[in-house]
């Protein structure tokens, strides 16, 4: 019920991520700092040490779930070079806008949060307060996702209704996979891997992705001062829920 709950959560967020695109575009870096740094607190302060209770517990190799990270990580980089940063490297050129070009990175983006909810409900799965804090990563990343599916329609001349559909469309996607989640449950070993993967996938978007984005055109102190904020609330929150 409360993983049900938190995705509606996600569904508003990307919304607000979407419609703050459209209005408020010289604050977006400030909140990307914001979000990487809470990204960093999740798997630092929850995912981590879960991952080390359960090793130890269950009695399995370590090395696992650091694979499980690595492949995590590696694969969410190669989706993300090989789709949606070379269309959006695309935009910079005028005469290489191309619609299909914003749908096509639009409905990449919907399957990332496709995973995003799946990412909640085995994170209930695997505890309730990892259950939650995987929901607060999530809904903070699925507001830069919002952002991101208006930036890439938009740029690739695409309508603002149109923009919008797909924007509902992403903001839809991470409450199926949280659903999709109450029909299956995980064994114990897949989920440490589960937990080593996701992890991976949080580290990739945070450090490689949201935190770069974030210091791309408006580098600030303010926006290191959020990033550290992000980890410091994610920090009392692990320990005093």
């Amino acid at each position: 019920m409360a993983a049900a709950v938190l995705s509606l959560t996600t569904f508003f967020s990307t919304l607000l991520g979407g419609l703050f695109a459209v209005k408020f575009k010289n604050k977006l870096h400030l909140i990307m700092g914001f979000t990487a740094g809470v990204l960093l607190g999740v798997v630092s302060f929850e995912i981590f040490p879960e991952i080390i209770s359960r090793v130890r517990e269950g009695n399995f190799e370590p090395i696992e779930p650091m694979i499980a990270l690595v492949v995590g990580f590696l694969l969410f980089h190669i989706l993300e070079k090989s789709i949606l940063i070379h269309h959006a490297h695309e935009a910079d050129y005028a005469r290489h806008r191309h619609p299909q070009v914003g749908v096509l990175s639009a409905l990449a983006l919907a399957g990332h949060s496709f995973l995003d909810g799946v990412g909640i409900g085995l994170g209930f799965q695997a505890g309730p307060t990892v259950g939650l804090l995987v929901a607060i990563a999530v809904i903070s990343h699925d507001f830069t996702d919002g952002m991101n599916t208006i930036t890439l329609m938009l740029a690739n001349h695409n309508s603002l209704k149109k923009s919008k559909m797909f924007l509902f469309l992403d903001a839809l996607a991470p409450v199926l996979g949280v659903l999709s989640t109450l029909f299956f449950s995980m064994p114990p070993h897949f989920l440490l891997w589960y937990l080593g993967f996701f992890a991976g996938f949080l580290l990739y978007i945070g450090a490689s992705d949201i935190l770069p984005e974030a210091h791309s055109q408006f580098s600030s102190w303010r926006t290191i001062a959020l990033t550290f904020l992000g980890v410091l609330l994610i920090f009392f929150i692990s320990r005093f829920v």
